[in-house]
């Protein structure tokens, strides 16, 4: 099955070279040229990863989208594009996973999504191991160990 990635710029010459790499890289992508257009596709389907220009309607409209994608259930990968990268760590805290700069080579944008798809899944996965030891053991607690036999050493 095809990894679903939404790509939102609003660059036409940008959004049709990203998604023809991507397609031509087994990928399905879906596109927005705003960030109101990303939320309403973001409402309407199931995505993996979001990537976003930051610099479109407005000066942060890719925080709009992180935004969005962060109301999500499911929770896909996330990504800023952009080409002014003096972000600091800005995007971090709002909620991104990853920042690509532009312009970037075909072999590295790809080598960076796979990556983050797969550091995500994996963060996902840990996640949800966690909730489910937790919703195992009703306390909620550290798991308690049975207190040692007479003349056993404690650990």
């Amino acid at each position: 099955m095809k990894r679903r990635i939404l790509l939102v710029d609003d660059e036409l010459a940008i959004l049709l070279t990203l998604r023809a790499i991507l397609e031509m890289n087994d990928f399905a992508v879906g596109t927005a040229s705003s960030a109101k257009e990303a939320a309403h596709k973001l409402k309407n389907g199931v995505f993996e990863m979001v990537i976003t220009d930051m610099r479109m309607e407005t000066e942060t409209a890719g925080y709009d989208v992180i935004r969005a994608v962060r109301q999500l259930a499911y929770n896909p990968a996330t990504a800023i594009l952009t080409a002014y990268p003096s972000l600091g760590n800005e995007w971090r805290n709002h909620g991104a996973h990853s920042l690509l700069v532009k312009p970037v080579n075909t072999a590295e944008l790809l080598r960076q999504i796979e990556a983050l798809l797969i550091s995500h899944q994996d963060h996902k996965t840990r996640a949800t191991s966690a909730n489910a030891i937790k919703a195992s053991n009703p306390n909620n607690s550290k798991t308690e160990r049975p207190a040692a036999a007479a003349g056993e050493k404690a650990l």
